[in-house]
């Protein structure tokens, strides 16, 4: 008789387990299901993540066709728990493709920005070199030896060949000209006055040439586009008789040849 109160012991302890089991199980399922819920009624979700959501779906219906048998509540939990698992896959994955696609717009609209930008200096590019050649044309002279430009004495000290740096403006606009006309040469001619020995002013001429050539070279213009060449005081613009004639005398030529590259025929 004192064995069946031990029995009836042992079966309520059974019962609270299974009871104590159920109801997490309970819990668990209710858990997953209103995760599901909120993964299948997520269109980013479902474009992002379907093999998860489909994972998620059918361990949910395994819990719930397990949560009607008595006892199994630790089944329940556990599909449950898998179901919840995979909505929390579900939702990982389209939050890291939504942030890929994030970074792929944030790529795309860098590219278009820079695209942008490199138009904007095309044109400035563009403008720049029409402006360039604008103030190139209003510089030189058209004559039978081709576009000529005349870089006055007052760029070179008295029995001086060294450029002074008044001069650079004007020489950087003939390499961006250069530089827009990369078949084009030049030939830079020096001429003096008549005042002094012949030898020493073909030299003078000639150094105040290379000079120029110098500073264009050294600027980036290849050697071989340019020719150098001293006239001394050969052909004059002006008499030698008055220092304003001799003035116009001295001075360095850069005579442009044509965009094909041919230079006219010199002096």
């Amino acid at each position: 008789m004192r064995r069946l109160p031990n029995i009836l012991s042992f079966c309520a302890v059974l019962g609270l387990a299974g009871w104590a089991g159920q109801y997490s199980g309970d819990q668990a399922l209710h858990k997953a299901s209103a995760d599901f819920q909120r993964v299948k009624e997520d269109p980013d979700v479902l474009r992002s993540a379907p093999k998860d959501v489909i994972r998620a779906g059918e361990s949910l219906g395994r819990a719930e066709r397990l949560s009607s048998y008595l006892g199994s509540g630790a089944d329940v939990a556990h599909y449950a728990y898998l179901s919840s698992r995979y909505s929390e896959i579900a939702r990982e994955h389209t939050n890291l493709a939504l942030s890929q696609e994030r970074m792929a717009r944030m790529e795309l609209e860098r590219q278009r920005l820079q695209l942008g930008l490199r138009e904007a200096r095309l044109a400035g590019a563009r403008q720049q070199g029409k402006w360039v050649e604008e103030q190139i044309m209003l510089a030189t002279t058209q004559s039978d030896r081709g576009l000529v430009m005349t870089l006055g004495d007052v760029l070179f000290d008295q029995g001086d060949a060294q450029l002074k740096n008044s001069a650079n403006r004007t020489l950087l606009k003939i390499v961006q000209f250069l530089q827009l006309h990369p078949r084009r040469v030049v030939r830079i001619e020096g001429y003096t006055d008549n005042t002094g020995e012949r030898q020493d002013n073909l030299k003078l001429s000639r150094d105040r040439a290379q000079a120029v050539a110098d500073v264009l070279i050294d600027l980036g213009v290849e050697e071989k586009r340019v020719e150098v060449i001293g006239y001394g005081a050969q052909f004059p613009v002006d008499v030698n008789a008055t220092e304003r004639g001799r003035a116009q005398n001295r001075r360095v030529e850069i005579v442009f040849s044509d965009d094909k590259g041919r230079l006219g025929i010199a002096r």
